[in-house]
């Protein structure tokens, strides 16, 4: 049985993909604002942190995924229901992560410099789960199935990248505010819905895969 992967191109285009949330995107200029005052490297030392909330979070899930190997099928069936149930949130915008929703206030971490600044992107990786759930949630269970902690914490750390990168250059752009950005996120419907769909054809490309294939 081929094991479902995601690829490293796939990891980094949903990282830049979840900046994209109206509870993410209009935020970062005010992190990054206060951020900066407390020296010009700090930005770096929040997607750092950030980076290695999200690839813990593989390696974790990876492990769970490598002590329940021997029911692969199980978790097979198990990733084709939870990634299409994300997909049909998405797409019908079924807000099934706002009862976490408190915890996605912003509260800016009073350490000075880099280590506060680590901290911070460190906590920001686990209080932005409510807003990239159905994204982050598709990746790890991905992951969980295919069982590798290396290829677990490569594809989380290049999800990252594809969600620090644009950080960084908000962070270092004087032109964009979090107006100008929260216009952004006028288009959220559009792409929740566009990736919505591409969830469920992945769903059912694994079901296809993974059961009906075998039987025709």
């Amino acid at each position: 049985m081929d094991l479902p992967t995601i690829t490293p191109v796939a990891a980094f285009l949903a990282g830049i993909l979840s900046v994209a949330s109206p509870c993410v995107l209009p935020l970062i200029p005010a992190i990054f604002a206060y951020s900066t005052e407390k020296g010009k490297l700090r930005p770096i030392a929040i997607v750092l942190g950030l980076s290695i909330s999200f690839t813990l979070m593989g390696i974790v899930t990876s492990a769970f995924g490598s002590t329940f190997k021997a029911y692969i099928g199980y978790l097979n069936i198990l990733a084709e229901i939870v990634i299409i149930g994300f997909g049909v949130a998405m797409l019908f915008e079924l807000n099934v992560f706002n009862a976490f929703g408190r915890f996605s206030s912003l509260r800016i971490s009073n350490e000075e410099g880099l280590p506060g600044g680590l901290l911070l992107g460190m906590s920001l990786g686990i209080i932005w789960i409510p807003c990239v759930g159905p994204i982050l949630g598709t990746i790890l269970t991905m992951v969980a199935v295919a069982a590798d902690i290396t290829y677990g914490a490569m594809m989380l750390f290049t999800y990252s990248l594809g969600f620090a990168i644009p950080m960084l250059i908000i962070a270092y752009s004087g032109n964009l505010s979090s107006a100008k950005l929260g216009s952004i996120s006028k288009y959220n419907v559009v792409i929740k819905r566009t990736a919505g769909a591409v969830l469920i054809a992945v769903g059912l490309w694994m079901i296809y895969t993974n059961h009906l294939v075998r039987m025709l």
